[in-house]
């Protein structure tokens, strides 16, 4: 990599910094090629659950060069969000840490934005390229391992050295040649095993795959049915995500609290007692979660979830 390329790097690096993002890294575009396997093993045994739409696009997913044509590196940004308040009351409902606060998707394609901006603005402006938070068909944690900022845990998160597993994942595919990493961090799980363990719905695999059949985090979030009859009285008070396979995690031991004002949760999220959970209405759930992941779900989605949890487990 000439000087050239190490400068841009460098500038790239202090800008996203400057924007809030926690750690950042460079990939080649290539195919990935062993995460291609991975992903089509997972397809085949129907770990996708009622996820169809992770068959879609399956070349793209696995070779960004397809999602940006000329493009030449993608840029991977980590930014923390494990948060500072976390006095939910301990008989109320949970909700997965990552729905705190703004959703993800806004705060981060802003930053993404604001840092494409940057590089045709001060360093190329002929730049080409394109910016994505979970929102294109790409393995994100994959092309995050790629560019040396963690590795997949037995949990199938990205965990990160200092940051540990609550991060968010954001990329921009660029027509820019930048420094890459010549090898991948070692895998730091060793023979740990306390996610699988914690599990109640026994959801994670061998192979660091998770079965999104038995996820509490799909069947809370994605899955439009009605809840499957064996996992009464196995969410744990989940009604938004889960977050037990992290919780348990050792690498998250020394999470510091995120920086980021979006992510922080209104005061009236965590005055919720489990009587207000209960006589919640479509009215105060519109006021409630207006720029909140929750919304994904749905009223009729969280209410079915709040029913699902108050009963008891089949003998």
């Amino acid at each position: 990599m000439n000087l050239a390329g190490e400068h841009m790097a460098n500038l790239i690096r202090y800008q996203a910094g400057k924007l809030g993002f926690d750690d950042i890294g460079f990939s080649p575009v290539h195919e990935l090629v062993d995460d291609k396997q991975r992903l089509q093993n997972w397809l085949n045994n129907g770990y996708n659950a009622g996820m169809a739409y992770m068959a879609n696009h399956f070349e793209k997913r696995v070779n960004p060069a397809l999602l940006v044509e000329g493009s030449l590196s993608v840029i991977t940004v980590l930014k923390n969000y494990y948060p500072q308040n976390q006095n939910l009351s301990l008989k109320a409902p949970k909700i997965s840490r990552y729905a705190y606060g703004v959703d993800y998707h806004l705060v981060i394609k802003d930053k993404l934005s604001r840092l494409f901006n940057f590089i045709r603005e001060h360093i190329y402006a002929d730049v080409q390229g394109r910016f994505f938070v979970d929102s294109a068909p790409l393995l994100e944690r994959a092309l995050a391992v790629r560019a040396r900022l963690g590795w997949i845990g037995k949990n199938s998160m990205l965990i990160h050295r200092k940051l540990g597993s609550y991060v968010f994942i954001g990329e921009l595919v660029v027509n820019l040649e930048l420094p890459y990493a010549n090898d991948l961090m070692n895998d730091g799980c060793g023979g740990c095993t306390r996610c699988i363990d914690a599990c109640p719905t026994k959801a994670i695999l061998p192979e660091r795959q998770v079965d999104a059949n038995r996820c509490i985090s799909y069947q809370t979030i994605e899955n439009r049915s009605p809840l499957p009859e064996a996992y009464k009285g196995k969410f744990d008070n989940w009604v938004f995500g889960c977050d037990i396979c992290q919780e348990v995690c050792p690498w998250n031991r020394k999470a510091t609290p995120h920086s980021e004002p979006e992510f922080n949760s209104s005061p009236e999220l965590f005055s919720l007692t489990p009587e207000d959970w209960e006589s919640l209405t479509p009215e105060r759930f519109a006021q409630l979660f207006k720029q909140s992941a929750i919304k994904r779900t749905k009223f009729e989605g969280l209410v079915r979830n709040l029913n699902f949890i108050k009963q008891q487990e089949i003998p």
